[in-house]
């Protein structure tokens, strides 16, 4: 499919369900562009977080101050010493009332906090905060689901002129997760890969496949591969396989024969942050790809981290695919 069919698919999932999203930085032109737009289109219901008069400015500059936008500026919350006892109940003797006040002040720990409370159903940010910045606040207080240990990222890989959609995991956050962490990623990835429409085939990737090479590399794929089984039995999930392997067909029945995953997987569980990142990026700039994300997966409600060069359309996407996962959520 396309990505106009894809995000043609995920709009119709999502519009006119009333989905409130946090866009923390709105004193960021391109994230009120992005948030006005969902408006508009009756894809999201945008909460922008910062000064008031300031964002309702930026609005008007923009062409866009005929809707009813709801803009909350932490400093001034009339909820706001509430919303800091709930936060240290949340944080069971982590923090102190002087730490939430503190903390609270920062955009993404209020949005996060809105999520949480059931005021917004998930948070876009990064545009201008680094990726830590942006998970932190939603480990600490909105957490992982039961039985997930760590959040984890994945990147939608898609080519407008063909039918090929992927998606590469974990790009974005462990830098190298062990056998459970790496199974966990896997179960989670197939479960994100469904909001988008994709029937899950998971390729575990090494450089060897099936005991082709012998490694604590190797065998840690090899593990994490079994352990995903059993937490997932149902799933089309193989490993350990090397990229052409699992990708093209003629090779995978010479090296993995009789695998229902070799030679058409389309979601490919890198074994470290490092080979992930590279892979997603050269499939990027030389496959001529379009990679969005990270998406965040693990958490018990969405919030996703954007790049800082993110343009406006970016922070859209972003934000409809964050609406759709909180259906999936549901």
């Amino acid at each position: 499919m396309s990505i106009r069919s894809l995000f043609g698919s995920l709009r119709e999932k999502v519009v006119g369900k009333n989905i409130k999203i946090v866009f923390p930085e709105g004193n960021d032109e391109r994230v009120v562009r992005a948030a006005a737009r969902l408006k508009f289109e009756g894809l999201v219901e945008p909460i922008i977080l910062g000064n008031e008069t300031d964002v309702r400015s930026l609005l008007t500059k923009l062409g866009f101050a005929d809707q009813n936008y709801k803009v909350i500026n932490p400093e001034d919350y009339p909820d706001f010493e509430k919303m800091k006892q709930e936060f240290v109940e949340i944080r069971k003797g982590k923090a102190t009332l002087e730490d939430a006040d503190k903390l609270l002040k920062d955009v993404n720990y209020f949005g996060v906090m809105l999520v949480k409370l059931g005021l917004a159903d998930g948070m876009v940010s990064g545009a201008i905060h680094s990726t830590a910045d942006t998970v932190r606040p939603a480990l600490q207080i909105v957490k992982t689901k039961p039985g997930i240990s760590r959040t984890s990222g994945v990147f939608l890989m898609n080519r407008e002129n063909t039918s090929q959609r992927l998606i590469f995991a974990d790009c974005a956050i462990n830098i190298d997760p062990n056998e459970q962490e790496l199974a966990e990623i896997a179960v989670n990835t197939a479960d994100t890969a469904r909001i988008f429409d994709i029937d899950p085939k998971i390729a575990m990737l090494s450089f060897s496949t099936k005991g082709s090479a012998k490694a604590p590399q190797v065998e840690k794929v090899q593990e994490a591969t079994r352990i995903a089984k059993e937490l997932r039995p149902k799933i089309a999930l193989d490993g350990e396989l090397q990229f052409d392997a699992a990708f093209v067909p003629e090779t995978a029945a010479i090296k993995a024969p009789g695998s229902d995953v070799a030679g058409q997987a389309n979601v490919f569980i890198f074994p470290d942050l490092q080979s992930g990142n590279i892979g997603y990026k050269i499939a990027q700039r030389l496959g001529m790809f379009e990679a969005i994300g990270p998406i965040l997966q693990g958490l018990n409600s969405p919030v996703n981290d954007l790049s800082r060069g993110s343009s406006a359309e970016d922070i859209y996407k972003l934000a409809i695919i964050t609406a759709a996962q909180t259906i999936e959520n549901d």
